[in-house]
């Protein structure tokens, strides 16, 4: 596509809208694979990194990452209070649990995307008895809400217990 006046990588006036603002350093933000945040707190039978939060690129709004989930981790029934969350599957198999008992239930493999709604009581699942899940996770807010409810899983979470940044505690 040809173009009337040379690029500038430089800060430039546009026609009549006055100096634009500091976006070469503000503006879109890309965090490569091999240097996402570990300097995280460790727990035994996961792995999580940070790629997108507040100390990383400044979003006030959202957290992104990714978690690394050990084989037959669970959950104990939890939700998180207002916080949206959505989990992209990228190796292994994950199955959540949901409802007041949770007596719904649904897998996902890689490719799948799981979303979960404010305040729904729910329970994840590595449902691999043997390989990793390997996930994305993004949720709607920087800070972590895990509200644990005294709801009896029909899934027992007494092996390894599924800890990630939205489950500090392994959601028990």
């Amino acid at each position: 596509m040809a173009h009337d006046h040379p690029h500038h990588d430089d800060d430039h006036h546009h026609e009549g809208h006055g100096p634009a603002p500091a976006w070469k350093h503000d503006g879109v933000r890309v965090v490569p694979g091999n240097q996402l945040d570990g300097n995280v707190p460790s727990t035994p039978g996961m792995d999580r990194k940070a790629a997108i939060n507040f100390a990383r690129v400044g979003a006030q709004k959202l957290w992104a990452g990714t978690v690394t989930i050990h084989a037959n981790a669970k959950t104990g029934a939890h939700h998180h209070g207002p916080l949206e969350s959505v989990i992209y599957v990228v190796k292994g198999r994950a199955r959540m649990r949901w409802g007041e008992h949770l007596e719904f239930t649904a897998e996902a493999g890689p490719g799948d995307f799981i979303y979960v709604p404010p305040f729904v009581p729910h329970q994840e699942i590595n449902a691999s008895p043997t390989e990793v899940l390997e996930c994305v996770l993004c949720r709607s807010d920087g800070q972590a809400v895990a509200v644990n409810l005294d709801i009896e899983p029909v899934e027992k979470p007494e092996q390894v217990l599924w800890v990630d940044p939205t489950h500090p505690t392994g959601g028990v």
